[in-house]
């Protein structure tokens, strides 16, 4: 079955709608207009019913016989046609004029007068009643469908108008492609939801564009990054392919190409972390995991390169458990590469501080070396995927191990902040929001 579209729907909802209220209010109508006309002609009845009880007693006391009914008969002239009056006493008195039919509104009353006992029938007829209502059914049914069909053909029209901002919304939305991400929807002053709406999708697509950027930035970052490693080892098999060798010389060639290959390994391995990066944040198993646990590993994994470069580790835990949520095997890889930094740009013969801080509602983890720094122009970027600084920090690295580390820090809620003095030293922080201790 084919969908219509929402002008054709909004109009078929507006004319349901106006079609319910109108037939509502002519049922109200009718029903209200039929009591006050039944009310009235009954109020008429029994006015009439009185006057005529009221004039019987005074012309009985004065005459009787054909003579009354005559007087009587004369009185019931003034009434409208379609009235009918009976009366009968208990003596045998009677008198009726007209002649009641079914759809009559009748009053019936008892008198006592001249000895007797009188009992009083008055009615008028519903004819002229009907009538009023038949010419009023005849309106309501013949005005309620021309006024549902005007306002249909004008509900139409301004649902079409309303609609015609985002008819152009959705033309212009069309023309926008991965190669064109910069271009923007045009925007409607109204201060309406179609505005906001807009303002959304500019948004986003604002948003799209720098992931699109970032995703292409990445891409070839990473192809520029391997294209060295396969060169190396290109190049170094071709040369041992290019003429006989002597088997140590066939030994150099294949350890040259080993150690591209783990380079190349490692760094596939980062590019696949970061990758898959958001699909782990959204299925993160969080478990207890004990800071000072997680930190004493990693400092007894990096006590080989501190003693290689006679820079002394110091510790600083609380003297309680601290317990955060996340991953310990993601939470020992963030602090792997701070440490690591830290140990590789310190001065051989330094130190490098580290200090957990436990709070109520936080945690931080502060790592603080006192090496060659960072240059505050390099500072704000050195999360950013492939950065690298100048040249004293690029080492062999490929730039992103501080994005893993800032990646990981997202993944747990916490943030990880730096600041920096270039020759005196860097200070990284890792704060958690959430934590708890335990005692020993």
């Amino acid at each position: 079955m084919k969908k219509q579209s929402v002008h054709f729907r909004l109009t078929i909802w507006y004319a349901a709608v106006l079609a319910t209220a109108l037939g509502f209010f002519a049922v109200l109508i009718h029903v209200s207009l039929r009591q006050r006309l039944v009310s009235d002609l009954d109020q008429e009845v029994a006015d009439s019913a009185r006057r005529f009880e009221d004039y019987f007693k005074k012309e009985a006391a004065e005459e009787s016989g054909e003579h009354l009914r005559s007087e009587l008969d004369e009185f019931c002239q003034a009434l409208p046609a379609a009235n009918y009056i009976g009366l009968r006493g208990s003596g045998g008195f009677e008198f009726h004029w007209g002649v009641p039919t079914k759809n009559f509104r009748v009053v019936r009353t008892q008198f006592q007068g001249t000895g007797e006992r009188f009992s009083l029938e008055a009615g008028a007829s519903t004819r002229g009643l009907e009538r009023t209502l038949e010419l009023l059914r005849l309106l309501l049914l013949s005005l309620i469908p021309a006024v549902i069909g005007v306002a249909c053909v004008g509900g139409a029209w301004l649902s079409r108008r309303a609609l015609r901002p985002v008819d152009e919304i959705t033309r212009a939305a069309r023309t926008i492609e991965i190669d064109n991400l910069s271009q923007r929807l045009p925007v409607v002053e109204t201060g309406d939801e179609l505005q906001r709406l807009t303002e959304v999708w500019n948004s986003m697509l604002g948003r799209l564009e720098g992931a699109v950027k970032t995703l292409s930035q990445f891409a070839a970052d990473a192809s520029h990054e391997l294209r060295t490693p396969l060169a190396v080892i290109r190049t170094s098999a071709e040369l041992a392919l290019r003429r006989a060798r002597t088997a140590e010389s066939y030994r150099e060639s294949l350890q040259e190409i080993a150690v591209e290959a783990e380079r190349m390994t490692k760094l596939v391995e980062d590019l696949l972390f970061l990758a898959h990066s958001a699909y782990r944040a959204s299925n993160l198993k969080a478990e207890p995991v004990e800071l000072r646990a997680v930190l004493s590993e990693v400092s007894g994994e990096l006590r080989d390169l501190a003693e290689l470069r006679s820079i002394e580790v110091r510790t600083s835990y609380p003297a309680k458990e601290v317990v955060v949520p996340g991953s310990a095997p993601a939470l020992r890889r963030l602090f792997l590469v701070l440490m690591d930094n830290a140990l590789k740009y310190s001065h051989p013969g330094g130190s490098v501080d580290l200090a957990v801080t436990s709070e109520p509602s936080r945690v931080t983890v502060t790592i603080e070396d006192r090496g060659v720094g960072i240059p505050e122009a390099d500072l704000p970027h050195i999360f950013r995927r492939f950065y690298r600084a100048d040249k004293a920090r690029s080492g062999e690295g490929y730039g992103l191990g501080l994005s893993i580390a800032s990646t990981i820090a997202e993944e747990h809620g916490a943030s990880i902040t730096a600041r920096s003095e270039e020759g005196r030293g860097s200070v990284f922080c890792v704060q958690f929001r959430y934590a708890g201790t335990t005692s020993l």
